[in-house]
């Protein structure tokens, strides 16, 4: 699996300036949520600037590259592509212009009807340069600026998208921030000096000495112009759908997601998986970086000593073509590296977040095994992953996931396990604190919160035209 994209905007009062240095600082924190490219949008006071590339965050800006982002006003982003190739025409915030202006918009998740939406709009005559669906949001808000207010635009905009959405807009002076229904995707609010700020997460508030106000409610629009802030409820709904990988995966553990410490959660998840699936065994050890945390829960519920026996390269390139099985073997120790005194002679718990296809599971297994493992006996922290993504997560296909065609036993075959166990679905869902019915486990039952073609739906979470008041 890959990292979901990450938004943010900012609004300071008139007399302060230099919103582009703390978006650019906003987005390092969220550097986890994306690393392929990242853009920024500034207004100026007469239009929009952006700047937009390939890359890391620091890759993309320099001092000079903030300076010419002049404005108290603006958008960034950072993207893992989900939808649309893998481009600089795909990279945010996308500007759209019409007869009385331009809007700049950033995404976080994933429509599941923008092809059609983008065939209804060619055939009425707009042109895209993109391939992303943000492209198709933003030209369907245009259209409905143009016959109605802000508030009623976002709700005809809101009755056409379908899918998972976390999007911020900038539209002349002004901040938009707007969560789909279900709220799938992360979105919170905070108060800065001079002014406000959305984010996906917390911590791109905290980096700025800010305080988290709240999270954005699904459904509901958040203006912010001059330093002040609006909110207008457009949808309604009594059960929520908040996708259960942020907690697992996505989001960093120093973020708060619902008034929860995503570091707490996976800590309860360890200490649950401990309770479920013990294992005689003298090391708990996490595979970094995703299983450290969960890796705490279960040596706290166990009592197992913990110890790292794995080592990240966080230096190592984003992107590697390895063409032959020699390059991909050396590939994996490239990226992480084993420390041998801690695993000689000793009985391990590898503990991880997922198993998807399964090749990277066995090959860190045989890693340990060859560095002087006795036993190694793996633990994950989410239930077995049985069916693909379409709401934001760039997840292998049905045929693709291991889990999805071969029992635990088969897994267990497959890495090369001692054991193998996964938190259950109550145990996950007891750790999170939220009912089943308010999260998103789409991958994980094969049952989804919105209707997609070919697969079952949770038809009670998608009358989404009762939603809206």
């Amino acid at each position: 699996m890959h990292d979901a994209c990450g938004v943010v905007g900012i609004s300071l009062n008139e007399t302060a300036n230099g919103a582009a240095k703390s978006i650019y600082y906003s987005l390092y924190a969220l550097q986890h949520r994306g690393q392929e490219a990242a853009g920024i949008s500034v207004h100026d006071g007469k239009s929009i600037r952006t700047h937009r590339a390939m890359g890391l965050v620091s890759e993309v800006f320099d001092d000079a590259q903030i300076a010419l982002l002049r404005g108290h006003v603006g958008i960034g982003h950072v993207r893992y592509a989900t939808s649309g190739r893998s481009c600089i025409e795909n990279s945010q915030p996308l500007l759209v212009k019409y007869k009385d202006g331009a809007i700049a918009t950033a995404h976080n998740g994933n429509l599941v009807n923008s092809t059609q939406l983008r065939e209804q709009l060619e055939e009425a005559g707009d042109i895209f340069y993109s391939t992303s669906d943000t492209e198709v949001i933003a030209h369907l808000f245009v259209k409905e600026l143009l016959h109605y207010d802000l508030p009623e635009a976002a709700r005809a905009l809101m009755r056409k998208i379908v899918g998972s959405y976390s999007l911020v807009f900038l539209w002349g002076d002004t901040v938009l921030a707007l969560r789909d229904p279900l709220g799938i995707k992360p979105l919170c609010i905070g108060e800065i000096d001079s002014g406000f700020m959305v984010a996906s997460e917390s911590v791109a508030i905290d980096t700025l000495n800010g305080k988290l106000v709240r999270d954005v409610k699904p459904g509901e629009l958040i203006v912010i112009r001059n330093g002040e802030m609006k909110s207008y409820q457009l949808a309604r709904s009594t059960r929520p759908a908040h996708c259960i990988f942020e907690y697992i995966y996505f989001a960093r553990p120093d973020s708060i997601m619902d008034g929860r410490l995503i570091y707490d959660v996976r800590v309860n998840i360890g200490s649950n998986l401990a309770r479920e699936h013990p294992a005689c065994a003298d090391t708990v050890t996490p595979i970094p970086d995703s299983g450290i945390t969960l890796a705490v829960g279960y040596h706290q519920h166990s009592g197992i000593s913990y110890r790292e026996c794995l080592m990240k390269n966080r230096y190592i390139g984003r992107t590697f073509i390895m063409p032959d099985q020699n390059m991909r073997e050396t590939a994996v120790r490239l990226k992480m590296n084993t420390i041998r005194p801690n695993i000689e002679g000793h009985k391990l718990i590898l503990v991880d977040d997922s198993i998807v296809r399964g090749t990277t599971s066995r090959r860190i297994v045989n890693m340990v095994r060859k560095a002087g493992a006795q036993e190694v006996h793996v633990r994950i922290g989410s239930p077995p992953i049985l069916a693909p993504c379409y709401l934001g997560i760039d997840m292998a296909s049905r045929d693709e996931l291991i889990a999805a065609h071969k029992t635990v036993a088969g897994v267990e075959a497959v890495i090369e396990a001692d054991s193998l166990g996964y938190v259950s679905h109550e145990g996950l869902v007891d750790a999170v604190g939220i009912p089943k019915e308010n999260l998103c486990m789409g991958c994980l039952t094969g049952l989804y919160p919105v209707p997609i073609p070919g697969e079952k739906c949770l038809a009670e979470q998608t009358r989404l035209s009762e939603y809206l008041d």
